[in-house]
């Protein structure tokens, strides 16, 4: 998926699942067009509430390739209101960003290198929250992150830590510095933490 489409629907997510209700229309719009599975499906009907059937269905879309916004924005017939809302917002051209890297001069060849696992460790002790949607944004299954959370629930550090070893090893030479960069900036993540982690103070 587009990251311009990633990042409105993370902008208006709250908005979208309070408003959505996904079983009716949308969810057999999108298994019709490939864009969401059997198992996909099961997942989302099997959550009690419409608002939770929503958020399920805006963790799997943005991973499920560039026919899912389409796709999704096929579906809201309905809905019309939400599909107008999300063309304003694409319409609507954001603030130029700087990024942290072309501030602060970190170098290209420290942004195109992989982190290290001393380095992911020192990351995923600076995050809290918003360590999901940075690791979405990296592109792990909805699933992986789910299962991160689920398998280290009373600690943050190490679900997010366990999030980032997984996207490192998935995405080999492309899970770059840079790529990071993008991620946590699009999470919310001041740029700052990452030159923090690629430039610790000496001992």
């Amino acid at each position: 998926m587009d990251p311009a489409h990633k990042a409105v629907l993370r902008k208006l997510r709250a908005e979208l699942c309070s408003q959505l209700m996904v079983s009716e229309s949308i969810v057999p719009v999108l298994f019709q067009e490939g864009v969401l599975t059997h198992a996909h499906v099961e997942d989302i009907e099997s959550e009690p509430t419409d608002t939770r059937k929503s958020q399920k269905l805006l963790d799997i879309l943005p991973n499920r390739g560039p026919r899912a916004f389409p796709a999704f924005m096929q579906s809201l017939a309905d809905f019309s209101w939400i599909r107008d809302r999300l063309v304003h917002e694409l319409r609507t051209e954001p603030e130029p960003r700087v990024l942290f890297a072309d501030a602060c001069g970190l170098s290209d060849s420290v942004l195109e290198r992989v982190l290290s696992d001393q380095e992911l460790c020192r990351l995923s002790f600076r995050l809290g929250a918003e360590w999901e949607a940075m690791l979405m944004d990296l592109g792990l299954p909805a699933e992986a992150v789910f299962r991160c959370r689920s398998d280290h629930s009373l600690s943050t550090q190490a679900a997010a830590l366990s999030g980032l070893v997984l996207w490192r090893r998935s995405g080999g030479r492309s899970a770059t510095a840079r790529r990071l960069l993008q991620s946590l900036q699009a999470a919310g993540v001041h740029e700052s933490v990452l030159g923090e982690v690629l430039t610790p103070p000496s001992s």
